[in-house]
């Protein structure tokens, strides 16, 4: 079944036509409509097996977390917060270890500290962890030296080496990957409760970075700025930074993989509708944003905040319809709308859907992810991003946004805490030649410490 066809001039009464349309949502329900980017298992009834084992284990996040960042994410669409969303672009089980989430989380949150500085805002942190174990695939399958293969599809699903055995979907990868969620999570709380996030003195930072970069003086005061003013409060209360507020930390994921999302969908005591409980903030990607889609049916239906991206393939049209369906009451917090264009797409293509969005008078948070539009392929066949394009495309954003009277209100993006050489440029100047030295990601390539710490003050400079 599809929706009713949309014109761009649509009156009450077309809208009323449509919510009588929508057929009656419940978990399953997007079973009955087209599912792109789902897995082929060979075995259906071992799949059904594990949907229901996870359907029956202990949720991994609460509905009132879930509530808290809705009223945080509709502060930030308001102008009084600002959104930090990254991460990995997909976890890997095998590194669900102490010492990479500890350093996921370390640059996240000097990144966020970074943002409070400059921003004079609070900083919503939401990690790109603890289930981000499914990506999209431009093909269903994969050819190398006569050889096709299915495609590499997440964690969740299959594995990344390239034999008959290793891309073979295997449902009990999606019970591994809930529970490596669960690890990550227990292990996220534990550090940020054991006082883990008391990051504000410099000394706990690398920043040799700095001394390569133009900037060097300018990120030195700044970092100097947050040192003098973090001891200032400290001074002031008499007690740790750290101790004033528990911070929050949040997790989110695409949610590709409708049976495993759907087997965590629940509801709850005391509160209506149904909650995804896997994640506070699933998302859904732009290949799977299809007004008639299983996703978009899906999505429709949870009580958590959303994101949904959108690109150069999401016409006005499309974008018009998605509010309709997706964001019908217009309830705070509810749509986040992440763009990514490419700096050499954006100017073209974001007006356009700002307006659409300013027509519709609904409020929605805008966010920039400014690294999908940005990949590129070297020479040698290497994936990569500069990190120039990357900067460039959010400093389009924030200029766009400020000509209509709209809100840049966060940013996207896939970092992690470690030394990569996945993405050119940045301080050090990295090269394509440079990205065999530590090229580490099997999916796409992130920023590394170094890196992610630079746009966080780059970004100061925009949204300041």
């Amino acid at each position: 079944m599809s929706v009713l066809p949309v014109t761009p001039a649509r009156s009450f009464v077309d809208t009323m036509t449509l919510k009588m349309y929508m057929p009656t949502w419940s978990p399953t329900s997007w079973q009955q409509r087209p599912a792109d980017q789902q897995p082929r298992y060979d075995d259906g009834s071992a799949l059904n097996t594990v949907v229901e084992q996870l359907s029956q284990l202990p949720p991994l996040v609460t509905s009132w977390e879930v509530e808290a960042l809705k009223q945080q994410l509709a502060e930030a669409a308001n102008g009084q917060r600002f959104l930090l969303q990254g991460g990995d672009c997909a976890e890997s089980l095998v590194e669900c270890d102490s010492a990479s989430i500890a350093s996921k989380l370390k640059i996240l949150l000097q990144m966020s500290l970074v943002l409070v500085h400059g921003t004079r805002k609070r900083v919503i942190r939401i990690g790109r962890f603890a289930g981000q174990y499914a990506k999209p695939r431009s093909s269903d399958t994969e050819t190398r030296d006569g050889v096709t293969l299915p495609s590499y599809r997440g964690d969740c699903v299959n594995k990344a080496e390239f034999t008959a055995e290793a891309r073979k979907p295997d449902p009990q990868l999606l019970l591994r990957a809930y529970e490596r969620s669960a690890l990550t999570l227990n292990f996220i709380r534990a550090l940020i409760d054991g006082g883990f996030a008391d990051l504000h003195h410099p000394e706990y930072w690398d920043l040799d970075f700095m001394q390569h970069s133009p900037r060097a003086a300018e990120y030195q005061r700044i970092v100097e700025a947050i040192g003098q003013s973090l001891r200032f409060m400290e001074t002031l209360a008499g007690i740790s930074v750290s101790d004033m507020n528990r911070v929050d930390f949040y997790t989110s994921h695409e949610g590709l993989h409708l049976l495993y999302e759907q087997a965590q969908t629940r509801q709850v005591p005391h509160r209506t509708g149904w909650y995804n409980l896997s994640t506070h903030c699933p998302w859904i990607g732009m290949r799977t944003a299809t007004t008639d889609g299983a996703h978009v049916e899906y999505f429709r239906g949870l009580r958590n905040p959303i994101g949904v991206k959108i690109g150069p393939i999401t016409t006005p049209d499309r974008l018009r319809d998605l509010l309709d369906i997706l964001h019908p009451d217009d309830e705070p917090g509810r749509i986040t709308l992440i763009h990514r264009f490419g700096v050499h797409e954006i100017v073209k293509h974001l007006p356009a859907l700002v307006d659409v969005v300013k027509k519709s008078g609904k409020t929605v948070l805008w966010c920039c992810d400014p690294m999908h539009g940005n990949t590129q392929m070297t020479d040698d066949g290497i994936k990569t991003r500069k990190f120039d394009h990357i900067l460039a495309e959010l400093e389009a954003a924030f200029e766009i946004h400020e000509n209509h009277g709209t809100i840049l209100g966060g940013v996207h993006v896939e970092v992690t805490g470690d030394n990569v050489t996945e993405c050119t440029g940045g301080a050090r100047g990295l090269s394509d030649g440079d990205l065999g030295q530590a090229y580490r990601s099997q999916v796409d390539p992130r920023l590394n410490y170094e890196q992610a710490l630079e746009l966080a003050m780059l970004i100061t400079r925009q949204a300041g």
